[in-house]
């Protein structure tokens, strides 16, 4: 049985950037940078960990495997690697799902 007051976001990307790892990762993503208006990022650790530092408001989490990190629309933010790590971004038009 379902609630119906329960909204299910069914968005699908429809960008994702190549899967960058510790080295990989560009220098425009470790310094600060924004979404652009209207598009959320979805960040994905594949393997590893990745810390995420939003700027506006001052936040940071450790992102797994099993925790995504999400970015609102012209949210400045940047990334910095744990240590070995895999890690891709999924782009979507509307509030992305963080279930698996």
């Amino acid at each position: 049985m379902s609630d119906p007051d329960i909204q299910v976001s069914r968005a699908q990307p429809y960008r994702s950037t190549p899967i960058f790892d510790e080295n990989s990762l560009p220098v425009a993503l470790r310094e600060r940078h924004d979404t652009k208006p209207g598009v959320w990022g979805l960040i994905r650790v594949l393997e590893g960990r990745l810390k995420l530092t939003i700027l506006d408001p001052l936040y940071e989490a450790i992102l797994e495997p099993d925790r995504p990190g999400v970015v609102i629309p012209q949210q400045p933010h940047f990334v910095t690697p744990i240590g070995a790590m895999k890690m891709q971004v999924d782009f979507y038009k509307e509030p992305p799902s963080t279930e698996p």
